[in-house]
């Protein structure tokens, strides 16, 4: 192994731990367990609170203005900039850009039809309190701090490691161990745009990415104990925090071998091949001694602590910019017919005989919570309260919404507004085969409980 100096080793060790810390660490803050990031975004978020949707309102019309302005701008007649990144999008996304100025505006100013801007809809993204409103802190701290975790050799370490249990266990690069846990430990939105900054830098292929951000994206151990808290029966956290590990493993090596994530392109978003060269160690090394020589060249190329502080700062602008709007768009409309319509009720007929056949009770209630979690996570649990009694039932309802994963408000919203290849459709299917998949698993462990 090459030799590298104190402050090389300084370099790969104060960043990375702090990284870890950050991103990866949940410590008690009062009542709650949180890594410290939510937690520095939670504070920042209660301190702007009143000014926080009028700011996400400026941003949102900024993106879409921008967007509007860039698309009758030819690519290979401009020069490429980092603005130019930020505004140029397909058409598609322009339009949806500005889909969501448009409710943004509604909302922030309560004018147009209610269905928009009531408190159970765009409201409740819009709020001081709402999603937009705290993604727009989150993505401060985590665009800042990411470099930490990206930069400075952390992932080459672990990666190199890894790789011989995640690639063949889930199909993945050994570098995404580090991206799965941030996700299940620290925050599944974090995870995502972890996830999205790897693969806008060539690390992970289409393929990866795509499995990535729609299997390890899990809501955080807070969020998961304040769903079953909900539903009254925060007594049995632990079995249902485990039931949910559990399910989500067996998913986790089921959804990288069956469709739609099967078929992505085994290639980089540049669209080089994979070439499989991270499995490959060099003669007279093991896989520690690899990993720390990685992890040390890494280091020693990112001295510049201005250039990294340059690329946090371009890292925030790309997820105001990239992501706001996009949430914002199709988490309304997917709340407005959650709210409005009996599209999920509908939607949700084909899962009473599946739910009787696992011997749950009141399966006709239960039925629609089964898909009404693709508009917004917290929803499932929300119809369920007060309306079904069975411990059972809630405990597979709570359970369910949590391993679903993909929900429009946010993680599926998220993953739309960036560069991953998955479209709508795609994240429909893959909602819809983790429930299929997740119900019996579920419903066994809970037979066994109650």
């Amino acid at each position: 192994m090459k030799k590298f100096s104190l402050s090389t080793w300084l370099y790969f060790l104060i960043p990375s731990i702090l990284g870890v810390v950050l991103f990866m660490i949940p410590l008690k803050f009062g009542e709650d367990w949180k890594v410290p990031i939510a937690k520095f975004a939670d504070i920042l978020s209660v301190a702007l609170e009143p000014a926080m949707p009028m700011t996400a309102m400026i941003i949102i019309i900024i993106a879409a203005l921008g967007s509007l302005l860039f698309l009758f701008v030819r690519a290979d007649h401009a020069k490429p900039s980092f603005t130019m990144n930020l505004f140029k999008v397909s058409p598609f996304w322009t339009i949806t850009r500005v889909v969501g100025a448009v409710f943004a505006i509604m909302v922030t100013f309560q004018v147009g039809p209610e269905a928009v801007w009531n408190e159970n809809t765009g409201g409740l993204l819009l709020a001081p309190d709402g999603l937009v409103s705290f993604l727009f802190t989150i993505f401060l701290f985590a665009g800042l701090l990411l470099p930490l975790l990206l930069n400075f050799g952390l992932l080459e370490f672990f990666g190199t490691m890894m790789v011989k249990v995640m690639r063949p266990v889930f199909k993945l690069p050994g570098r995404s161990s580090i991206d799965a846990l941030t996700s299940w430990i620290g925050d599944g939105t974090i995870g995502v745009l972890l996830t999205s900054k790897q693969y806008e830098d060539g690390f992970y292929t289409k393929k990866e990415a795509a499995i990535i951000g729609t299997t390890f994206s899990v809501v955080s151990i807070t969020f998961s104990l304040v769903i079953i808290d909900t539903v009254g029966m925060s007594k049995y956290f632990l079995p249902f925090y485990g039931t949910v590990v559990f399910t989500g493993l067996v998913l986790a090596v089921i959804m990288p071998r069956i469709y739609p994530l099967a078929g992505k392109k085994v290639e980089y978003i540049d669209e080089r091949p994979f070439t499989g060269d991270e499995e490959k160690l060099p003669e007279g090394y093991n896989v520690i001694s690899h990993g720390l020589e990685k992890a040390l060249e890494t280091a020693d190329k990112n001295r510049s602590l201005g250039h990294v502080a340059k690329d946090g700062m371009k890292n925030v602008f790309d997820m105001w910019i990239g992501v706001a709007p996009v949430v914002m768009a199709f988490g309304t409309i997917a709340l407005i017919l959650a709210e409005y319509t009996s599209i999920f009720t509908f939607l949700g007929k084909p899962f009473e005989p599946i739910l009787s056949v696992l011997g749950i009770p009141e399966a006709q209630e239960a039925a629609q919570t089964m898909v009404v979690g693709f508009a917004d996570m917290f929803l499932p649990v929300i119809l369920a309260d007060g309306v079904i009694t069975s411990e059972l039932t809630l405990f597979v309802i709570a359970t369910i919404s949590v391993v679903q994963l993909i929900y429009m408000s946010e993680v599926g919203g998220l993953i739309l507004g960036t560069k991953i290849p998955i479209n709508f459709l795609d994240l429909l299917i893959i909602f819809l085969l983790r429930t299929l998949i997740a119900l019996p698993i579920v419903a066994g462990v809970a037979h066994l409980l109650f």
